[in-house]
């Protein structure tokens, strides 16, 4: 690297292999590192950044998976060459985002498997949705079609015991979408509490719409009820199903200890049913919802994780109180699903086509989750936490650092998730990454674990 080119100053919140990997990457981008120049020894490095050796490895095994960087045998590490980015485009036109790195295995925790989509029974329904009603041509209700509400009702009361009226629910174009509605209904609401660590876009849409995140531990049940009550917030944003991303379900005491704050006074619980579809080892604990007898429970969910993210449908249901808001602020506002899209949803519901989908979808999760962790926990010193339901787990490998899990899988082109990414002001448990499975096949996941077991050995 160039005597000239400058360190980069280090801040808190966010790792510092991650901070040194994207200064790195951003000079060999703009070219003020040039193709061919030589970056500093790993060592030589550690002394001009004051950080530790672990830091700066993992560093350069990220700049040399993702092409950054080309390892030179005796030599080390040198520039690959890039074509510089320009620092803005014509006309203050943004650029488009950059291709996503190529990784042969990405343990995503937000991938699906693709080949259980029910294509020719979806195309079947979209089929007659479009030439058996021309009336979907014309604008819809704001809520979503009555029809579908209806299905959804019936849907959640049979499989979450979810209680609720048609007319409670609100459809719309994704979990985030409708969280920015919600945020929208409660002005007053200056302070959400969040699980930390927790879902980084409530974090994000919080901060959006003027609110004070207020992170709250989660511990071995959920969040913590008692630094919830002493945070002073009157929202609060929760995932009881499957804690993202420690994969914690949250038990019968814990929710009833949430009820009792969120009826004792003027607040509001928001349930995310996150990954409520999938579970190996136990059936699933009714949703809070049906348990709320004070009406503070907004209840939330999506066809996401359980048909394929491009489904683009989600819904929540509103207490009383909340819905007259709504109708009141959003009266006039179009809903964001295609009334097409809508009845095809409908008819994969009522024809029961969608709880053969989630057999057959749980039990090909079943057999991969089963796979993938007991090839890793052969692995010396690993332990695996999570794993009973959803699509992600937690690994822990105390004898190397998480830069160095994450680096190490970097090398061998496996992309593994940093615990520390998803923590917001709470300690990450140490030595921790998260992987996803769901969108590897069986064979990408036996080869991708083997990998592993190689990047990590002692």
């Amino acid at each position: 690297m160039p005597a000239s080119f400058p360190l980069p100053v280090f801040h808190e919140g966010e790792p510092l292999y991650d901070q040194l990997y994207r200064h790195i990457a951003a000079a060999i981008q703009s070219g003020e590192v040039p193709p061919g120049a030589k970056l500093p020894s790993k060592r030589r490095l550690c002394a001009l950044a004051g950080v530790s050796m672990s830091t700066v490895e993992t560093a350069y095994s990220l700049l040399a998976a993702e092409g950054y960087v080309l390892a030179k045998p005796r030599s080390g590490y040198v520039a690959a060459d890039l074509l510089p980015l320009a620092a803005h485009a014509a006309h203050d036109v943004p650029q488009p985002p950059a291709e996503p790195s190529k990784w042969k295995y990405d343990c995503s925790t937000s991938a699906v498997d693709v080949s259980a989509f029910p294509f020719s029974s979806w195309a079947r329904i979209t089929k007659e949705a479009v030439y058996e009603n021309p009336r979907l041509l014309q604008p819809g209700h704001p809520q979503g079609d009555l029809p579908l509400r209806a299905a959804l009702a019936d849907l959640l009361a049979e499989y979450r015991g979810v209680k609720c009226s048609p007319e409670q629910i609100v459809v719309g174009a994704g979990a985030d979408y409708l969280l920015s509605l919600l945020l929208q209904l409660l002005p007053e609401y200056r302070e959400i509490a969040l699980e930390d660590p927790g879902y980084p876009s409530a974090y994000a849409a919080a901060l959006r719409h003027g609110k004070t995140p207020a992170p709250i531990p989660v511990d071995g049940e959920g969040m913590d009820p008692e630094a919830l009550s002493a945070s002073g917030a009157r929202l609060a944003y929760v995932t009881p199903s499957h804690q993202f991303p420690l994969g914690v379900t949250m038990p019968a005491g814990r929710r009833s200890r949430l009820l009792h704050w969120a009826g004792a006074e003027d607040h509001y619980l928001i349930e995310d049913d996150y990954d409520s579809e999938f579970r190996y080892t136990s059936r699933p604990i009714p949703a809070m919802q049906g348990l709320d007898r004070a009406g503070r429970v907004v209840y939330m969910g999506t066809f996401s994780r359980s048909i394929a993210p491009a489904i683009r449908v989600a819904y929540m249901i509103l207490p009383p109180a909340l819905l007259e808001r709504y109708r009141q602020t959003f009266a006039h506002t179009a809903c964001t699903v295609s009334r097409f899209e809508q009845e095809s949803l409908r008819r994969f519901l009522v024809r029961g086509l969608y709880g053969r989908h989630l057999r057959r979808t749980g039990n090909l999760y079943r057999k991969k989750n089963a796979l993938f962790t007991e090839k890793l926990a052969e692995i010396p010193g690993v332990t695996l936490s999570g794993q009973d339901a959803g699509l992600h787990f937690l690994l822990t490998l105390p004898r190397l650092t998480e830069g160095e899990l994450v680096g190490r899988a970097a090398a061998k082109s496996v992309r593994v998730s940093p615990l520390s990414r998803y923590c917001h002001g709470a300690e990450a448990r140490p030595s921790t990454v998260v992987l996803g499975y769901a969108g590897l096949t069986e064979g990408e996941l036996t080869e991708a674990a083997e990998l592993l077991a190689e990047a990590w050995r002692p």
